[in-house]
């Protein structure tokens, strides 16, 4: 029961091949509070079945729009209204919209959107989430290789992650005063629903298996039990750090 009493905030549960949906069980498994966010009511009934099948009781289930600041802000209150403090959050969202082609035909509007939902987002729920920290705790979210080196057909969503990256180390000065950690968890490939937006992604499964060192790839349970880690005291010393979780895949 490693995270008894600890309340965690998990955002990113579209359906169960979600890697939030891996973090969550592991979270469950040890004993967490769980508070569930969501954006659009497909989302949440596929959740609210998932924790149905699952016997996981949310402490709460709270829309919220991570394009929309007023959103999460109420979001939050709700969240301060029906559990009060919390201990962790888990940021799990990325979008984009213009994955196909070349990067250097992103538009405007694309390259916005990708840094909006993928990027920004973790800056903004961070703000209104460490305001219910009040007892520290830390922020974990979810990034990919691609974020350092050209990942074909990865385009805008790695330019969005590598400023991702840069902002859990940011984060991470702001927030280490109040006693909050910030870092990330860099999953190797694995076919979630946003994967299958990613052109030739099977090919990328297949190469994996073949060049990383552990010779496999890696599944949605192995990044919940690193992002648990991350969220846990096991980790009370390690802030502003990417934590990759992909059989040893980045060291190529």
């Amino acid at each position: 029961m490693l995270m008894k009493d600890q309340v965690i905030v998990v955002s990113g549960v579209a359906n169960e091949k979600s890697l939030a949906w891996g973090v969550a069980k592991a979270l469950h498994r040890e004993g967490a509070t769980l508070v569930f966010t969501y954006r659009k009511d497909k989302s949440l009934r596929k959740m609210t079945k998932l924790l149905q099948e699952y016997g996981i009781k949310a402490a709460a289930v709270v829309p919220c729009d991570i394009l929309d600041d007023a959103s999460i802000a109420e979001a939050f209150n709700t969240i301060a209204q029906q559990v009060g403090t919390i201990h962790g959050l888990v940021h799990s969202i990325a979008y984009a919209d213009q994955l196909q082609g070349e990067y250097i035909d992103t538009t405007r509007e694309g390259y916005l959107l990708a840094q909006n939902a993928s990027s920004f987002s973790l800056v903004a729920m961070a703000k209104q989430a460490h305001g219910l920290m009040k007892e520290g705790g830390a922020i974990v979210t979810q990034t990919y290789i691609g974020s350092g080196r050209v990942v074909k057909n990865y385009n805008v969503m790695g330019v969005a992650k590598a400023a991702l990256e840069a902002s859990v180390r940011y984060l991470a000065e702001d927030l280490g005063k109040h006693g909050i950690r910030v870092n990330a968890v860099s999953a190797g490939p694995i076919f979630t629903s946003a994967a299958s937006a990613i052109a030739d992604f099977q090919n990328k499964l297949i190469a994996m298996e073949q060049q990383a060192p552990l010779r496999r790839n890696v599944d949605q349970d192995e990044i919940g039990d690193a992002t648990l880690f991350l969220l846990s005291r096991l980790s009370r010393g390690i802030t502003g750090e990417v934590l990759h979780v992909d059989a040893g895949c980045h060291i190529f």
